[in-house]
């Protein structure tokens, strides 16, 4: 047997994407979390999670971790996470801050044992909450006016205003490349 479930949380659309794509590609059995039970996750090798970085944490991470020791679920775990920042490989790349969002969210143990993947994803202001459309125009501000202070800019202020002034897209299927090489790999 060598199943997959893949789990997803989304609020925008952009991991909702990312776990269709890479149903579609592994073959593996879709399914939204807010559905999850612990008798939905038995019978599967393999469990995928993936849910949206808010405020640097991965949305929903700590129920499923719950979910997952409540199932005593002996699958294997993998983890993604979307966010609007570039990944890895991309122009404007900030490894230092996608390491974070692993030490933040993972202790060390579970970095050593969870396979986790970052994707890119954008902004939906469309389909965001006023609350999260409120937080994101706050944080630029404040990234902005300490950037101009500090007279250090890790994007140039043009590209941060610009990119974050509206609904942008930079998803692409060929990110789930590596997480669906590890799913597949024996």
């Amino acid at each position: 047997m060598n199943q997959i479930l893949i789990l997803y949380k989304s609020q925008t659309g952009f991991t909702k994407q990312y776990a269709e794509w890479i149903a579609a590609e592994t073959g593996g059995d879709l399914l939204e979390f807010k559905a999850a039970t612990p008798d939905k996750l038995s019978g599967y090798d393999k469990i995928v999670f993936g849910s949206r970085l808010h405020a640097g944490r991965i949305d929903g991470y700590p129920a499923m971790k719950r979910l997952f020791a409540k199932a005593g679920s002996t699958a294997s775990f993998v983890l993604f996470a979307v966010g609007a920042m570039p990944g890895a490989d991309m122009p404007g790349s900030d490894k230092a801050a996608i390491s974070q969002v692993w030490e933040t969210n993972l202790t060390i143990k579970e970095r050593e044992i969870i396979p986790c993947f970052y994707l890119p994803g954008g902004l939906r202001y469309e389909r965001m909450s006023f609350l999260d459309r409120w937080m994101m125009k706050l944080a630029s501000f404040f990234i902005i006016r300490s950037e101009k202070k500090n007279k250090k800019q890790q994007i140039p202020q043009e590209t941060f205003t610009q990119m974050i002034s509206s609904s942008y897209d930079i998803s692409s299927k060929a990110f789930i490349k590596p997480l669906v090489t590890c799913l597949t790999t024996p």
